[in-house]
């Protein structure tokens, strides 16, 4: 249904009212709600293309997955992939457009020998001790593949927190002293031909064939006993891994590319930081004059990974690393691509902590923010979150359970959500695209917008986060006349507002955004 400009200033005005019900006192900007904001939004002025938004399915899957009831487990599902809308028109879930598999190396058959004390931090290894497999491990997190791939995801990284523990050194998922890889060269091969058969028997299980896989996760970290499976590598034991993994894949015809860095923080990758062994990482393994390059390996991903943990505060540190990290990447080449494979909110500061759940707007907006930096000043061309499900206590969920293995109560956050401003309708092969406003404002600490086209021209997705106290009037400027009309979709602090769809508006219509908000148009011919 379409609406008359003079209508769709009274719905959404109606909408502001009903959400004066949260406190705050008026941000410091210079702007009344009477004056509306004028975005040019130049949809020729191009940037990456963007591959996909995810998460991951590290801990609770694979308790959610194998033993919670159907309707529970679905409805999870449900909220993470679904792409469909119900009668009213409003998203049944975000869309997410990429899955990472955690591919475990064995703590959990240790059980409390493993020393890990969280049995949910713990992962089933498809690799028995005698060299067998057991293709029936992993049940859950199998089940979640499989109705990931059936939703439409097509995108699916495999990533490995440790290698098996039958082939480490010390017979554990941890390492002893954080110094080097908890893997001896001699086992090098067998830990390249358990990704083969992992690769190969998983898509014969699940039908889902994995595109990347990531070896070495967050490798800077000592991953000391005890609190879940990791494993330290320096770079010359990543490059000497990733040429058998290499070989392995060529002699095995494998498509799946290797994913590297996964650095444990961005500014390793462009710096040595504190640890010499472990950093500079886009130079040594991607500049054709790195000590350790690997970019002509054919089965090596061309493209940088990295993880946003403790670069986003203060505000000017958020920008700042990213934007020397976008230099970096230049350097080195002008086509490497960066994406962003892990972030979840650990960071206590001024701002925010990372203890204690929030299923409200506090945390969403400082999610959001992320996901704007990494995207408009990094560069990002994929953007993944940490854990898809959670039963702690903690800002690390997209969806939260109780901790219980067998079910009980879950429920979504405002989270979940923001993720789904960009999930659901910015979709692989998007481009980002130029918006700005017209007097040239920015404020990373207020109201963020950015832009992205399909691949047809056909529509255009703006993601509007206001971060302020106060609601702003949004006008349209620099558009062609091909665009017709605007769908708006909101999340801010009601219950009733989550990716709701507000209604098919004239493009010369105001766009109000309520304080402390998500909203997405969507912009078509």
């Amino acid at each position: 249904m379409r609406f008359k400009p003079y209508l769709a200033l009274i719905i959404i005005g109606l909408l502001v009212i009903a959400c004066q019900n949260e406190s705050g006192d008026k941000d410091g900007e210079d702007e009344t709600s009477s004056t509306p904001i004028s975005l040019i939004v130049l949809p020729s002025q191009t940037f990456q293309t963007i591959q996909n938004f995810g998460a991951s399915d590290a801990w609770s899957t694979q308790f959610v997955g194998k033993f919670w009831p159907d309707e529970a487990k679905n409805q999870m599902a449900k909220w993470l992939f679904s792409t469909e809308n119900d009668t009213d028109g409003n998203p049944m879930g975000i869309g997410l457009s990429c899955w990472r598999f955690n591919i475990g190396g064995g703590s959990a058959e240790q059980g409390n020998d493993s020393q890990i004390g969280d049995e949910w931090r713990r992962a089933e290894t498809f690799l028995n001790e005698d060299g067998s497999y057991d293709w029936t491990k992993q049940e859950g997190q199998q089940w979640f593949l499989k109705t990931a791939k059936a939703n439409g995801i097509n995108q699916f990284i495999g990533f490995v927190n440790s290698p098996p523990v039958s082939l480490t050194k010390n017979g554990k998922a941890w390492s002893d002293n954080g110094s080097s890889a908890n893997l001896d060269a001699s086992n090098y091969p067998a830990y390249a031909d358990f990704l083969v058969n992992v690769i190969g028997n998983v898509e014969t299980q699940t039908g889902v064939s994995f595109n990347f896989i990531s070896p070495f996760n967050e490798p800077q970290w000592d991953w000391k006993c005890c609190g879940q499976e990791g494993s330290p590598w320096n770079n010359s034991e990543l490059f000497a891994m990733t040429e058998k993994l290499d070989s392995a894949f060529q002699k095995n015809n494998i498509s799946a590319k290797i994913e590297l860095t996964e650095a444990g923080q961005i500014d390793y990758l462009y710096s040595f930081s504190n640890l010499p062994n472990r950093g500079n990482q886009i130079k040594n393994f991607f500049d054709p004059n790195g000590s350790f390059y690997v970019g002509d390996l054919p089965s090596v991903a061309y493209k940088v990974a990295g993880h946003s943990y403790y670069s986003t505060w203060d505000t000017d540190w958020l920008i700042e690393s990213r934007t020397l990290l976008n230099q970096k990447m230049k350097e080195v080449s002008s086509d490497l691509p960066y994406w962003m494979t892990e972030y979840t909110i650990l960071e206590n500061n001024d701002e925010i902590k990372g203890n204690g759940r929030d299923l409200g707007m506090n945390a969403a907006l400082y999610m959001a923010r992320v996901i704007h930096a990494d995207l408009t000043v990094a560069n990002a061309e994929a953007w993944q979150w940490w854990l898809a499900i959670s039963p702690y206590d903690y800002k690390d969920g997209l969806i939260y359970t109780d901790y219980s293995k067998f079910g009980g109560n879950y429920t979504d956050s405002k989270m979940l959500w923001a993720l789904g401003h960009y999930s659901r309708f910015i979709r692989p092969g998007y481009q980002r695209v130029q918006v700005r406003r017209s007097d040239n404002k920015t404020d990373i600490k207020g109201l963020l917008f950015s832009g992205y086209v399909s691949p047809n021209f056909d529509e255009l997705i703006v993601v509007l986060t206001n971060q302020t106290t106060r609601e702003h009037s949004i006008e349209w400027s620099g558009l062609s006349e091909n665009y017709k009309s605007v769908e708006v979709y909101l999340t801010n602090g009601s219950e009733d507002n989550n990716l709701t769809f507000q209604g098919v508006f004239e493009l010369d219509s105001l766009i109000t955004l309520p304080r402390k908000s998500m909203v997405t148009c969507v912009i078509k011919n």
